[in-house]
């Protein structure tokens, strides 16, 4: 029976994006596992359930998850309450700062569902700190790109042995 892994983003500036997309393609590479890359905005309660794991991506806007990945939370998070419970996930963010309020919040979260935690969550840290640098597209290091696809294959892996 095919497993399927969930990639869950938000990405305004292509950070975010870059990551998930270094994720999939990773992912993709086992057979056994059927990987979607789907943005916040479009992902509902009922690709969570037909989900076997998750890995989230988005950027941290303000010192917390930005408002879309939020707003992908708030719809999905009651419906899927006692519904997902054990099941894997990983997280990554692309922060300007630290990104380290962005990744409590987003773990708290994944918490409340009890997802197993399967790898530390990734922080890239872009350093952008002037209103041009915030609002300019993002090009990610190669390394932080490699990270990204670490966490794709581990959790696709994982889920395609039977480990999750």
């Amino acid at each position: 029976m095919t497993k399927r892994l969930l990639i869950v983003y938000y990405s305004y500036t292509g950070g975010a994006e870059q990551m998930a997309q270094a994720a999939l393609s990773a992912a993709e590479t086992e057979t056994e596992v059927e990987s979607l890359l789907v943005r916040a905005e479009d992902c509902e309660a009922e690709d969570l359930l037909a989900a076997d794991g998750y890995i989230f991506a988005c950027p941290e806007n303000l010192a917390a998850i930005a408002g879309v990945m939020k707003a992908f939370f708030d719809r999905c998070y009651y419906p899927m309450l006692g519904e997902i419970e054990g099941r894997p996930y990983a997280a990554m963010i692309c922060a300007g700062s630290d990104g380290e309020n962005a990744k409590k919040q987003l773990e708290r979260i994944a918490t409340g569902w009890r997802l197993k935690k399967c790898a530390d969550t990734v922080i890239i840290c872009t350093h952008a700190q002037s209103k041009a640098a915030i609002l300019a597209p993002k090009e990610l290091s190669r390394a932080g790109r490699r990270r990204c696809a670490e966490i794709g294959g581990i959790l696709a892996a994982g889920l395609a042995v039977g480990v999750f």
